[in-house]
C-alpha cells in the first residue's frame, strides 16, 4: 500500500489571506493544515505565529518541516475538528485572531489510489481520512440497502439513490465490493449511456466519504469550536467544494448573524456573498471550479452552541 503524500494547491489563497489580514504576533488557527499551503502564506505574510491540525496522519512529515522552517511560530496536532478545544487547553490560548478551514478530500488524498478517494484510478476501497476505522468496503458491504440510498440521497444529492443502493445490494450477494473501479462501475451502470459533464459515481463517491468520516457532525463542531475561541473582529474563512457543506456554513453564518436574540448575534459584517476563484486560477488549478469561500466576523456577544438541527440538518 503506497501511503505517499504529494503537493497540493491551496485555493483562494489569496483572497483568504486578504480577507484574514495577518497582523505581527497575531495567532491563527489552520484548521485543515493538509500540505501547508494557507500556514505557509500566512507565516510569510508577518511575523505571525500559526497553530495547525489535520486528522490526516499521513502530513506529519510536512508538518516537522514546518516546525524546522518556523520555529515556535508554528505548532501542529493531530487533531479533528472536534478536538479544537484539546488544542487550545494544550497550547494555552484563550482566543484565536482568525481561522482557516478548508473542507473536504486534499489532492494529496484524492491523487493517491491507496487511499481510495477516486473513482477514476484503481485502488482499495477506503476513503479513511484518519485511517481508523471501518473502511468504505466494509461500510457497503454490511449497510442495509434503505440506509444506503438514504445516505447517499442526503449527502450526495443524488437523484438515483435508490436504484444505486439496489444495485450495489444486488452485486454484493456475489462479490464483495473490494476497489474504488468496482464501485464506480456499479453506480455507472445505473445511468444511460450517454455524455456525462461529471462521472456518474461522483455523487455517490462523495455521500459515502461525508458518512464514512462523519463530516457534517466535523464541520457543525469546528465552526462551533472556531466561533468559541475567535477573537472580537477576527475573521472566520471557510473553502468549501460541495452544496451539503456550503449551506451548513451560509446557514451558520446567517443563524449567528440574524438571530432575534440580540445576545445570539454571534457575527457582524456577514454579508450572504460568495467568493469564487477567477478563470485564471481556474485554468492553473482545475479543481478549483467549484470553490466557494465564506467569511463571517466575530462580534462582541458571548457565543453559545449551534446545533445541526438549528440549521435545517437532520443526520442520516
Amino acid at each position: 500500500m503506497n501511503l505517499e503524500v504529494t503537493g497540493h494547491k491551496p485555493v483562494l489563497l489569496k483572497e483568504l489571506v486578504d480577507a484574514i489580514k495577518p497582523k505581527e504576533n497575531e495567532v491563527y488557527f489552520d484548521a485543515t493544515f493538509g500540505d501547508g499551503g494557507y500556514s505557509s502564506k500566512l507565516l510569510e505574510t508577518t511575523n505571525c505565529q500559526v497553530v495547525a491540525i489535520d486528522q490526516d496522519p499521513l502530513v506529519q512529515t510536512k508538518a516537522q518541516e514546518f516546525k524546522q522552517r518556523y520555529g515556535e511560530r508554528f505548532n501542529f496536532f493531530e487533531e479533528k475538528f472536534s478536538g479544537i478545544q484539546n488544542v487550545m487547553e494544550r497550547i494555552e490560548k484563550k482566543e484565536i485572531n482568525g481561522f482557516v478551514f478548508d473542507i473536504g478530500v486534499s489532492s494529496m488524498q484524492l491523487d493517491n489510489p491507496d487511499r481510495g478517494f477516486s473513482f477514476q484510478k484503481e485502488g482499495l476501497l477506503d476513503m479513511r481520512m484518519d485511517l481508523k476505522g471501518k473502511t468504505a468496503a466494509e461500510l457497503i458491504e454490511n449497510i442495509q440497502e434503505s440506509e444506503l440510498a438514504d445516505l447517499i440521497y442526503n449527502y450526495g444529492d443524488e437523484r438515483n439513490s435508490r436504484r444505486i443502493a439496489k444495485k450495489i445490494v444486488e452485486y454484493r450477494k456475489n462479490t464483495k465490493i473490494n476497489t474504488t473501479l468496482e464501485l464506480a462501475s456499479i453506480v455507472k451502470s445505473c445511468f444511460p449511456s450517454k455524455y456525462y459533464k461529471k462521472h456518474p459515481a461522483t455523487k455517490t463517491f462523495q455521500a459515502i466519504r461525508i458518512y464514512l468520516n462523519n463530516e457534517i457532525e466535523e464541520l457543525c463542531a469546528g465552526l462551533n469550536n472556531a466561533s468559541q475561541y475567535l477573537s472580537k473582529g477576527g475573521r472566520l474563512c471557510i473553502v468549501s467544494f460541495h452544496s451539503i457543506e456550503d449551506r451548513l456554513i451560509k446557514n451558520f453564518f446567517q443563524f449567528g448573524k440574524n438571530n432575534l436574540d440580540p445576545k445570539k448575534i454571534f457575527f457582524n459584517k456577514y454579508k450572504n456573498k460568495v467568493i469564487k476563484p477567477q478563470n485564471e486560477e481556474i485554468e492553473i488549478n482545475p479543481r478549483s471550479r467549484s470553490a466557494k469561500l465564506r467569511i463571517a466576523t466575530r462580534s462582541e456577544s458571548k457565543f453559545s452552541l449551534i446545533k445541526l438541527t438549528d440549521l435545517g440538518f437532520e443526520l442520516v
